[in-house]
């Protein structure tokens, strides 16, 4: 049965706290943690000579998919009624806008140590310890809008940039390419600093803390972003039918890229399942 996730503010207060109770549960039975594993094992950059799946590549929005089904049956199996709900950052902008009310995420980190001290993923709430990262900071944090250098959220204008071409990617494959959607999302752009930051990209900065690291599933916030990351590629596969990913086929032997990007075809890992078996979605789950 084809299942809705619904943008976070029009979630019901009952469907808020089933919700955060699915995520506490799976994180107490110690699954959650093994979803921040995987992405600190997956997040290779560019300069890296291995294999990259989960950023600075084409397979950035089928990874990604697929990690975030993962979640959601790790939460249907404590509660059915529960699917993974999107944050429309370019609506929802303000550090006390949703989501981050007391009784859902939680809100800022304090200005000392950008510990979060409210909500129910809060350290010292006793539910929410952070055993997988790439520091020793066992608690939550977050630094809403980038205190000392302030940012703002994309925009509308921002997003319709990357909806707009129907390219989904294009050689090199990495974040260095200017045409096609997929890097247009993810938002590697040029220059150093906040002017380089761009879509995706720029939300977790915004976010700050441990969303800024290989390690920023620890924020629960990462599922509701990468929900509205995964509606937009819906709607940019609805605005370019018959455009699909890209590359179709493996970068050959003297292509600086081989061995370095997955094809449309091959295996996505960690999972036994490739990008064109995850471009079609309709049968599991649709957006309200």
């Amino acid at each position: 049965m084809v299942y809705t996730r619904k943008n976070v503010n029009r979630l019901t207060r009952a469907e808020r706290r089933r919700f955060v109770g699915a995520l506490l549960e799976v994180k107490r039975r110690g699954e959650y943690d093994e979803f921040v594993r995987i992405h600190i094992a997956h997040n290779s950059a560019d300069r890296e000579h291995r294999l990259r799946t989960a950023h600075m590549a084409p397979s950035f929005l089928p990874w990604h998919r697929k990690l975030l089904l993962e979640l959601e049956r790790a939460l249907r199996r404590v509660d059915a009624s529960v699917t993974v709900p999107y944050w429309d950052w370019t609506r929802d902008r303000a550090p006390d806008s949703l989501p981050w009310a007391d009784d859902l995420l939680g809100g800022n980190g304090r200005r000392s140590d950008r510990q979060v001290m409210t909500g129910p993923f809060a350290y010292r709430a006793g539910h929410w310890k952070i055993t997988e990262n790439v520091t020793d900071v066992q608690y939550l944090t977050r630094d809403l809008g980038h205190a000392r250098a302030p940012i703002q959220l994309p925009t509308g204008r921002d997003v319709e940039f990357a909806l707009s071409d129907p390219v989904y990617d294009s050689w090199p494959w990495n974040s260095a390419v200017t045409r096609g959607y997929r890097n247009k999302l993810e938002g590697w752009g040029s220059g150093r600093g906040s002017v380089s930051w761009r879509n995706h990209n720029r939300v977790h900065h915004w976010v700050g803390g441990v969303m800024v690291s290989a390690a920023s599933v620890n924020d629960p916030v990462f599922w509701l972003h990468h929900s509205f990351v995964d509606l937009l590629w819906t709607r940019w596969q609805q605005r370019h039918p018959g455009h699909t990913y890209l590359p179709a086929e493996p970068p050959g032997a003297g292509d600086p890229q081989h061995g370095r990007v997955v094809a449309r075809h091959q295996q996505l890992p960690p999972w036994n399942v490739t990008p064109a078996e995850l471009e079609d979605v309709r049968g599991i789950y649709r957006y309200e």
